[in-house]
């Protein structure tokens, strides 16, 4: 089987349980993710950094149970290190950006905490809250920070019960081309 197989499995299998405390679960968030990039018009590697940008959850034995515990597990670089031997950069850096893009977007964007749900305003607390201005002034001059903060947008809308999405064969294209060569 190649990595593409084992994702695939992964989110059909461990995909079912519930996305922390919101009315959808993971494989139904990263779907609505990947759609939401797609509907955009991202590139490959951008679509499949929204379907996998939570894979950290699934992939860490320790994560059941850790935000109510009080505890942020990192699965931004859970996903990051786990996916970096066969996916491109392009794929990896917003998924390891997505959680400080939350954090920026708090700081630059008017509006944007409130439109949080309740789950989210909790993790960015474990996360460290919101940056000051000069930390999202460095974040933003990252290379790729927009493609963090497309990201992040994507993941908080990612969140609709019974949305209608395509099911996860319909990325193994965008799985397979963002591939390391």
């Amino acid at each position: 089987m190649s990595i593409v197989d084992d994702l695939i499995a992964l989110y059909a299998d461990k995909g079912r349980s519930q996305y922390g405390g919101e009315p959808v679960s993971q494989l139904e968030h990263a779907l609505q993710s990947a759609a939401l990039a797609e509907a955009e018009g991202a590139g490959e590697a951008l679509v499949a950094a929204a379907l996998l940008h939570d894979a950290g959850h699934l992939v860490d034995r320790h994560a059941d149970g850790a935000a109510e515990a009080g505890i942020d597990r990192q699965h931004e670089d859970i996903a990051a290190g786990y996916l970096s031997r066969w996916f491109v950069p392009e794929v990896i850096e917003p998924i390891r950006r997505h959680v400080a893009a939350k954090r920026c977007l708090v700081t630059t964007e008017r509006g944007y905490f409130e439109t949080l749900s309740e789950a989210s305003v909790l993790s960015l607390k474990l996360q460290g809250g919101a940056f000051s201005t000069g930390e999202a002034r460095l974040f933003l001059a990252l290379p790729g920070a927009e493609d963090a903060l497309r990201l992040r947008k994507w993941d908080d809308l990612a969140k609709v019960p019974d949305a209608k999405t395509p099911g996860l064969a319909h990325y193994r294209r965008h799985l397979e081309a963002a591939l390391k060569a």
